[in-house]
């Protein structure tokens, strides 16, 4: 099958076309046809040496944790996906191939009918970014009605999931983004939407009950800086791995509750969003959707900070 690999981990240009055999469906997979793939922060960190890139089991290795495309194979006769269904998904990359291919097997619990409101391309943005603010609003931080919840890097693509998530809850969303974003965030259900380039966080949203920090504490301090922000007995949850190593002392000299979070391929979470976004309630922005032969621009556009919402690469024409 034709993918987009990496022979070794480097700069963006390491990024190339190749023919890669077919992967193989055991056990409990699916194996599913891609026509669209997101890329995520993740991608870019791994191919560069860092993220999960120590677990890279051999090269030329195939990056992209999430896609959407048409079943191929199933387990066995009665599965409740079949051949020819529409699904999205993500997998355990780099445990198993990723989506930056043709083709991909994933278990059966990472993959489920994508949204009939959606392009394949705009459900190829959803999985990762959506499951990884799912899981740090819902099921860490457990938002709710009247709290109060400040989320950075609020137009990205999990922030833009993150602050939906939390406004459908009920909470006071503020957020923090450019200038240029900021009337895209609002309508997103942010009530307070802070510029960062022009204000300091801290000084003007104070006594949070949440903070989900999708930047970490390499950028400006934007941890430490935000246990200013949140109340005692508060709670920051820190999404960007091996960002803060000492995250949990210093919030907890501040009277503060800290976590990290990571992402889980989960279908049946990814079944509420799904009707979540079929509902109305939550909708996708895909900033870009570039051919497959493109993906080092994209690592690119990744790498430089400012994309709102999703990129996708374009893998295969929607099928008829």
């Amino acid at each position: 099958m034709r993918a987009l690999v990496i022979d070794q981990t480097g700069g963006a240009d390491e990024l190339h076309l190749a023919e890669v055999p077919d992967p193989r469906r055991v056990s409990d997979e699916v194996l599913v046809r891609i026509v669209a793939a997101g890329v995520n922060p993740i991608d870019a960190k791994t191919r560069a040496g860092r993220g999960v890139a120590g677990a890279i089991p051999a090269y030329p290795a195939v990056l992209g944790g999430d896609f959407a495309g048409v079943v191929e194979a199933v387990p066995y006769t009665a599965h409740p996906l079949q051949p020819g269904d529409r699904v999205y998904g993500m997998g355990r990359v780099p445990r198993v191939g990723g989506s930056y291919a043709e083709l991909i097997s994933v278990s059966s619990m990472s993959v489920t009918r994508m949204p009939v409101s959606l392009s394949f391309a705009e459900a190829a943005a959803v999985p990762l970014a959506a499951l990884t603010a799912w899981g740090a609003v819902v099921d860490t931080a457990r938002v709710h009605d009247g709290q109060r919840v400040l989320i950075h890097a609020a137009a990205g693509g999990v922030g833009h999931f993150a602050v939906q998530f939390a406004a459908y809850f009920g909470a006071i969303v503020t957020a923090t983004a450019s200038g240029r974003n900021a009337d895209f965030v609002r309508e997103l259900g942010a009530r307070r939407v802070i510029d960062y380039t022009t204000e300091r966080f801290e000084e003007v949203a104070t006594d949070q009950d949440v903070v989900i920090d999708l930047i970490g504490n390499v950028t400006d301090a934007t941890g430490t800086r935000s246990l200013d922000a949140l109340r005692p007995g508060g709670l920051i949850v820190t999404v960007p791995t091996g960002s803060w190593p000492t995250m949990a002392e210093e919030a907890a000299a501040r009277g503060i509750r800290s976590t990290g979070y990571s992402v889980a391929p989960d279908a049946r979470t990814l079944s509420v969003i799904t009707r979540l976004i079929d509902d109305g309630a939550v909708r996708v922005h895909v900033e870009q959707e570039l051919p497959l032969e493109q993906g080092a621009e994209a690592h690119r556009l990744i790498e430089a900070g400012h994309v709102r919402g999703k990129l996708v690469l374009r893998v295969m024409p929607d099928p008829a």
